[in-house]
């Protein structure tokens, strides 16, 4: 048994063991092109510099060994795809390996809205390849294509030798199961790409312009089917061999939270609303929470704190809240002997309530964000984790907020140990406690998007000023918006933050997601429209990062369902063209 798996980039933490074999697997296959298999963590980091988008498919067995390997090249701006390579570890035979990955490549050409797909290979004509040995090879190969209805571009020049020493290949051409036919116009268009792109550096100007000017064809011919008695139509796409590409995980557990008391915003149709708008897009998998224990909330918290939750908590009468409602502002040291007047002493607020099950569902949401975290750990290139309660304003030693434990930050210290993290916090409010948690460290960098602390909860933090301390001093920031801030200012700051993480060298990008900074939240004062958080979807895939998103705040319940889908959709129209 094995699983696809697709990468597209280096820089995730589990993609590097992976390249590692795929650099293996190209060197045996392809030795006299050992320098190609050099530049794939180039070619999937820097599509920029290239000018087209890498992508790897894998065929991974369960203990992590690669078999076989794809390469599949994108050329945003024309929509068409290039496959590469395909290649098997060789001394396996028969284990339907490359039939796999190419139905892989195809789905996923699917999924990013590629017109179609091209491919070269050795010509299967005796006075083009007349060692015996390639010929057969050959033959088997575009017989093996032929069944999925995809054959050589006929009637041009493509088969024209080119390089040193000069070589032959014929163009095949897959429409993706579309009955469509492939116009001069997209097949000049799409040749000239690939000959300058990709093969630049063995095919003159002048050679480009002589095979692009032979397609005079309109549509263009494609040869009739040499190994079957007539040309099949066209292969349907089957969505089979891929996952979905983003996981989104949650737990049932937070419903057991759930105060229903006049003007208690944080409630479970947070969560139910967005797996409702969530769940039908085509896009994620989703994925229930493993326990992790007790042990990574401690490398963040308090042990007093976790204590005294677990403790109120429990013995707490069910229906009967308690309200902090009493603080200690001179001599913090000093804790009240009551458990419920010692409330005040752990919480920030009078607005969080310490109820029956709110130990257990906060401890869920933890398990959620951890969750997600090892699948980004896993390869995953995103990760929603669906956490509720939230957990940005819980610090080290206290709670707030509608927040118990911080679970963008301890999933930021379990991502810690393996690549160097950054959490950027969208929330209208101020991450305090995200800060207060990383703000003498240097290994997370932390960045907080929010409302003005003159104008917005939690008021006494956020300021532009708090740039961190000791080994952390400069590895956070805090950029603010007044009431009102709209699209054009607040992505300014988006694009401020986004330059700071790359700056910071980040390798996992944490977004405390808070669909407050839309306008008409209750607790916002932003005028943002769904459409921005689409751009910012967008944006944040430019980065080519793995992305943990970590849901956070956002009580109007319109704005939840609309938001998510935009913001979701941007990041999956981002990674389609980048």
């Amino acid at each position: 048994m094995f699983k696809i798996r697709v990468i597209q980039s280096s820089s995730f933490p589990a993609s590097k063991e992976r390249l590692d074999q795929v650099q293996e697997i190209f060197r045996q296959s392809f030795p006299s092109l050992t320098y190609y298999a050099d530049r794939l963590p180039s070619l999937l980091n820097d599509p920029v510099y290239h000018g087209y988008n890498s992508v790897l498919f894998v065929a991974e067995r369960p203990l992590g060994r690669l078999d076989a390997f794809a390469l599949f090249l994108y050329f945003p701006e024309i929509k068409f795809a290039f496959l590469d390579f395909i290649a098997v570890r060789p001394g396996i035979r028969g284990a339907g390996l490359g039939g796999a990955l190419y139905e892989a490549v195809r789905e996923y050409c699917h999924r990013i809205g590629a017109k179609g797909l091209f491919m070269e290979v050795q010509p299967d004509d005796p006075e083009l390849t007349p060692e015996p040995q390639q010929l057969k090879e050959s033959q088997q190969r575009i017989r093996f294509y032929e069944a999925y209805g995809v054959r050589p571009v006929w009637n041009t020049e493509y088969d024209y030798p080119v390089g040193d020493p000069p070589t032959h290949a014929y163009l095949l051409y897959d429409s993706l199961g579309k009955e469509k036919p492939l116009h001069r116009a997209d097949a000049q268009q799409a040749v000239r790409m690939i000959l300058t792109k990709r093969f630049g550096h063995v095919v003159t100007t002048k050679e480009v312009d002589r095979i692009v000017a032979s397609f005079r064809d309109d549509p263009v011919q494609l040869r009739p089917a040499r190994y079957r008695k007539q040309s099949p139509p066209a292969a349907e796409v089957r969505s089979h061999r891929l996952d979905n590409p983003y996981a989104l995980v949650h737990s049932e557990t937070h419903k057991v939270h759930h105060v229903p008391e006049r003007g208690y915003v944080e409630r479970p149709i947070r969560v139910e609303a967005l797996l409702e708008v969530l769940q039908p897009l085509p896009f994620f998998t989703t994925l229930k929470t493993k326990h992790y224990g007790e042990k990574p909330i401690l490398a963040v918290h308090d042990r007093d704190l976790v204590h005294y939750l677990q403790t109120v908590c429990a013995k707490l009468k069910e229906g009967r809240p308690v309200y902090p409602d009493t603080f200690p502002i001179r001599l913090p040291e000093r804790k009240p002997k009551e458990l419920a007047v010692q409330a005040g002493y752990y919480c920030i607020d009078s607005g969080t309530p310490l109820y029956k099950k709110g130990y257990v569902a906060a401890i869920s949401a933890v398990d959620t964000a951890l969750t997600a975290a090892d699948e980004i750990l896993a390869g995953r290139r995103m990760a929603y984790a669906l956490c509720r309660p939230p957990g940005h304003h819980a610090g080290r030693k206290y709670f707030g907020g509608f927040c118990y434990f911080n679970n963008a930050a301890i999933a930021a210290q379990h991502l810690s140990r393996h690549a160097k993290v950054a959490v950027l916090d969208i929330d209208y409010h101020h991450g305090n406690g995200t800060q207060d948690i990383f703000y003498d460290r240097a290994d997370v960098f932390t960045v907080s998007i929010h409302g003005h602390p003159d104008y917005a909860y939690p008021y006494f933090t956020g300021f532009e000023e708090e740039t961190g301390t000791g080994a952390g001093l400069g590895h956070n920031l805090n950029l603010t918006g007044k009431p009102g801030t709209g699209e054009e200012a607040y992505l300014k700051l988006f694009q401020r933050a986004l330059d700071r993480v790359l700056k910071a060298g980040t390798e996992i990008l944490i977004v405390g997601l808070g669909y407050d900074i839309l306008k008409g939240d209750p607790t916002g004062l932003f005028a943002l429209k769904p459409e921005t958080l689409r751009k910012m979807g967008q944006l944040l895939t430019s980065l080519n990062l793995p992305l943990l998103v970590v849901q956070e705040g956002g009580y109007n319940i319109l704005n939840i369902r609309r938001g998510s889908v935009a913001f979701f959709k941007g990041i999956a129209e981002g990674l389609a063209v980048r």
